[in-house]
């Protein structure tokens, strides 16, 4: 059981970043701050990855940017939750990804 917020695993931490990061996007409309919610959580995870390798933490650290950027075009299309929720979910499996190569 984690002891900390340090000691959770990246496929809570980041999903979690990501959905914080939509929340004061949305209630600030301030994207900076958004993207301060994002880096809170990869911060948190990648050192842990990068213990593997740090190729994969940079492969994950990027994939889950991208996730987030190509929830904006995608907001046009499915509307703001399914944008937001597609994104974190597979934030989330990318995570769980890096939690499993790095144990």
């Amino acid at each position: 059981m984690p002891t900390s917020p340090a000691d959770l695993p990246t496929a809570v931490v980041v999903p979690s970043a990501v959905l914080a990061g939509y929340v004061v996007g949305r209630r600030t409309g301030a994207r900076p701050l958004a993207g301060v919610a994002l880096a809170a959580g990869l911060v948190q995870a990648v050192p842990r990855w990068s213990r593997r390798s740090p190729a994969l933490a940079a492969a994950l650290a990027l994939g889950t940017v991208a996730l987030v950027g190509a929830s904006h075009p995608l907001a046009r299309r499915t509307g703001p939750w399914p944008a937001v929720l597609t994104p974190t979910a597979t934030a989330a499996g990318l995570a769980a990804v890096g939690d499993r190569l790095s144990a």
